[in-house]
Parts: structure tokens; C-alpha cells; sequence
């Protein structure tokens, strides 16, 4: 490739970024990783009504966190600014109106009204919807409320050739006249990405599959304008699991709500990038380097990716078990300060906190799940309480749980090792001496020094509950045992 590739991320801050959107992102920031090309980042803030207030700060700060670096853009500069649209606005008002003179678009006067009736009657006769090209002949002037629109042959075809699909053709006749310039001044996505894609030199137009059946007028006018078109390449759909368009049900959140749940920037990225690329049919756990040195516009697949929830959470599971122990800490230390009860005295202790995460480490999916606090909030209270019908073994019932842990209790206290070796080497032969299984003795030990069924290792955790908690716990649940009978 003997140009430099120059491509663009151009967002609308009308909501912050969901998986698509920043997908879209990614892909274009790989491509130009991939082979030494640039990366600029575009505000297109022109739909004034539905700007959300913060978004632009959202779109950023998100990029920033994935580590998407960008070579030109806001809080960048370059050559080629302003990177925001509304600044720009002088540069379509005066290239849509050379357009009118030159004969390839006109200024349209239909009301609302007047598109609304036509818009109905297009709907009863069950005509495809599209400006009926009321004022195309009428040589109109500029006028309040007019608006420019692109004059579209009504015959042939236009093709172009797309990166990922191959060539793609449509007919003239069933594009209608699209709206360049709005009756406010301010330009459609239309005119201003052909506008600003050529002023900034971008080689490749990498955007979603839904942008197809609008590339065939953006070619037309690339053409009116006497600019070379860019490359595209648009990318595969992004599915739910049941092959529906992917909506909330399925994951599509904000890129903000998956990092306030706990998934890691290299997961996202990892995940992300396999949602319609692949490098192979096996490797799937890449860091951000090898993706990029890995990526190409011919390994994307055309076909619809799925979104499989499932898959990003054991993905984050892996990424998590790498942090090594102070990492995995200054992670959740936030998340346990903000989670854990109330009567859990802050601050929580760090040390502490860097003894029972291991214990944890191999079991976490996310860091912000709420099996984190649910599942250690014993190691941080002094007082537990649970449902008494969670202590007895099921087969043992009340009274022989009850007799168990009183034959346990004081071997435990005449252990003089608290750790975890000595618990397990007491307390697996003492299973077999009392004639029961390990999981009898284990699971009620377990509920009664935890208040849970589930918890991690049972033995690590008594050696960080520490013998006096453990002991204090294991009296209380013989009291609670013997209120029950």
C-alpha cells in the first residue's frame, strides 16, 4: 500500500457509544495501527435537537480507556480542522449552494405538511417512501425554510466497489433526492462526511453495513464535487444471540456501563474485535499489540456477527486471572468500599483485603459483579447471620449436623496451625473416622463460618477468617442448631 491510509471514527454525540459504535471505532483504529496510517477522530455534532449534553466527553473518555490513541482530532489538533462539524458549517453552506449553481442540486420549498401528506399517500398506495421530487424543475430560489437537495439520475445504475462485499450496484430510479443542506443551515451526515472525508484526505470509509444503501448518492456527489470517492468497507451487523437485531436485552450498552460492571479495557477490545474479524478458526485471546499487528480489512467477514454474552464474560474471567494480586486489588478495592454493608468499617483494611482476593481471583467473571460483595462480606464483619435451614446437611438433618460440629469444634480449638494444609489434614480423616462423607462435614462448617453455601475454598477461607472468628461462628451455629430441636 504505497499511500498513507488516513482513516476517521466520526460519531454523533447524540447518546454515549454503545458495542457498535465503538466497534466501528476499533476496527478503523486497528486498520490504521495495522499498517502505519492514521487515525482522526470527528465530532459530527450537527443534529443540534438530539445532542445529549456530556456525550463528546463520553465518546473520549471511552476511546481513551480502550487505549484508542488518535493522531488527529479533539484535544489533538491537526491540519486538517476544526474536527467538530458545527464549526464548519460555512465550508457545506458554500459548497451546497456552488452545487444549485452548477445544476446538480435544488432548493426544495415542500412544508412539513406537504412531505407528511406525501409520506401517507406513499404508505395507502404502498409505494416505497422517498421524495417525490416535487421542486427538482422548478428552478427555485433560496428562500426561509428551503432546503437543498442532491438531484439523483432517474435512470442507470451506480456501483461501487466495497472492500469486504465486492461490487455493489442500485439503481437510480429508487434513490430518491436526499436532503444536503437542512432549512437551519446546518448540513445532513451526507453532504458534510463526503465534504469532510475529502478536506481531510481519508483514504478508507470503514462504517456500518447499515451506511450501504446511502453510499451509492455519497458516490454521486463525490462525483458532482469533483473529488475522488474514498475506499469502503462496511462491516458486518452486530446480532443477539437469537439472531434479532442486538438491543439491551442482549448487551448493547453503553461502552461506560460495561466498564462500570467490571470488564476490563483489554477484554473489550479482544471481545470486540472478534465481533466480525478473525485472525483464525482457534485464537481468540490476543492482546491489543497482537490484534494490531494481526489486523486486515481481508480477514473481516461479511456475514452478521453474534453477540454472545456468555463468551464476553468468560473472556473477561481470563483476562482478570492475569492481573497479577496488587493489580487485581487496586481494582476492587473501589468496588468493596462502595458494595459492602454498612456496618463494615471503613476504610477497608488493604492488607486484608490483598489476603482474601486470591481466594477469589480464579471465581470472578467481572469486577463489579455483585457475587464480589455478596460473596466476601463475611470476611469483613463480625456479626453473620442466614437462613438456620442452610446449616444441616440434608442427609445428616438437624441433630446429626448438630453432633458433628460438636465432635469438630474442639479439635479445631486444639489446633495450634490455623492454616489451611492443617484444616484440610484435620478435617478430610476426621470425615472418614465419623463414618461420613467430606462433603457432610465440609458444607456445614462452610454455612456456619460464612453464612453461605457457596464460598470459596473452604479451607484458605478459615485461614484468612482466622481461628477466633472461625471458632466464634461455629458455637453460634450449634446454639442456632440446638434452638431448632
Amino acid at each position: 500500500m504505497t499511500e498513507e491510509v488516513r482513516v476517521r471514527y466520526a460519531p454523533s454525540p447524540t447518546g454515549f457509544p454503545h458495542v457498535g459504535n465503538i466497534r466501528t471505532a476499533l476496527f478503523n483504529w486497528l486498520f490504521a495501527r495495522s499498517c502505519g496510517g492514521k487515525f482522526i477522530v470527528r465530532i459530527e455534532d450537527t443534529d443540534v435537537a438530539r445532542t445529549v449534553p456530556g456525550a463528546v466527553e463520553n465518546i473520549l473518555d471511552s476511546l481513551k480507556w480502550l487505549g484508542i490513541d488518535w493522531d488527529e482530532g479533539p484535544e489533538v489538533g491537526g491540519d486538517y480542522g476544526p474536527y467538530f462539524q458545527s464549526q464548519r458549517l460555512d465550508i457545506y453552506q458554500a459548497i451546497a449552494k456552488d452545487l444549485v449553481a452548477k445544476g446538480y442540486a435544488y432548493y426544495c420549498h415542500c412544508s412539513s405538511e406537504r412531505l407528511a401528506e406525501m409520506r401517507a399517500a406513499q404508505e395507502a398506495a404502498h409505494l416505497p417512501p422517498g421524495y417525490d421530487r416535487h421542486c427538482r424543475d422548478l428552478g427555485l430560489g433560496d428562500a426561509p425554510g428551503a432546503v437543498i437537495r442532491l438531484k439523483v439520475p432517474d435512470s442507470g445504475t451506480t456501483t461501487f466497489h466495497d472492500l469486504i462485499r465486492g461490487d455493489i450496484t442500485f439503481e437510480n430510479r429508487l434513490l430518491d433526492d436526499m436532503v444536503l443542506l437542512k432549512s437551519d443551515g446546518y448540513p445532513t451526515y451526507h453532504l458534510a462526511n463526503v465534504i469532510d472525508d475529502h478536506l481531510m484526505h481519508i483514504t478508507h470509509v470503514m462504517r456500518a453495513e447499515e451506511w450501504i444503501s446511502s453510499t451509492p448518492r455519497h458516490i454521486m456527489l463525490y462525483n458532482a464535487l469533483g473529488f475522488e470517492p474514498p475506499k469502503f468497507a462496511h462491516m458486518p451487523m452486530i446480532l443477539g444471540p437469537d439472531h434479532s437485531k442486538l438491543s439491551k436485552r442482549h448487551g448493547s450498552v453503553s461502552l461506560t456501563e460495561y466498564r462500570e460492571q467490571g470488564y476490563l479495557p483489554e477484554t473489550m477490545i479482544n471481545f470486540l474485535s472478534l465481533l466480525g474479524w478473525s485472525y483464525d478458526d482457534k485464537t481468540e485471546i490476543m492482546t491489543s499489540e497482537e490484534i494490531q499487528q494481526r489486523f486486515s480489512i481481508e480477514r473481516i467477514n461479511p456475514t452478521s456477527a453474534v453477540f454472545d454474552k456468555n463468551k464476553l464474560d468468560w473472556m473477561n474471567g481470563v483476562y482478570i486471572r492475569q492481573l497479577s494480586e496488587d493489580e487485581l486489588v487496586d481494582k476492587v478495592m473501589p468496588v468493596l468500599e462502595k458494595n459492602l454493608p454498612e456496618s463494615v468499617k471503613r476504610p477497608i483494611d488493604r492488607d486484608y483485603v490483598r489476603k482474601v482476593m486470591p481466594l477469589m481471583h480464579e471465581r470472578l467473571k467481572t469486577l463489579q459483579e455483585s457475587a464480589l460483595p455478596e460473596t466476601t462480606w463475611f470476611f469483613f464483619t463480625d456479626d453473620i447471620s442466614y437462613d438456620a435451614k442452610l446449616l444441616p446437611d440434608k442427609k445428616l438433618g438437624p441433630e446429626g449436623t448438630l453432633d458433628m460440629l460438636k465432635t469438630v469444634l474442639p479439635k479445631l480449638e486444639a489446633l495450634e496451625d490455623f492454616t489451611a494444609e492443617p484444616l484440610e489434614a484435620l478435617l478430610r480423616p476426621l470425615a472418614a473416622e465419623l463414618g461420613l462423607k467430606a462433603g457432610q462435614v465440609f458444607a456445614p462448617i462452610r454455612t456456619a463460618v460464612s453464612g453461605l453455601t457457596a464460598t470459596p475454598p473452604l479451607f484458605g477461607m478459615m485461614e484468612v477468617l482466622g481461628k477466633d472468628k472461625c471458632i466464634r461462628r461455629i458455637r453460634e451455629a450449634i446454639k442456632i442448631l440446638e434452638n431448632e430441636l
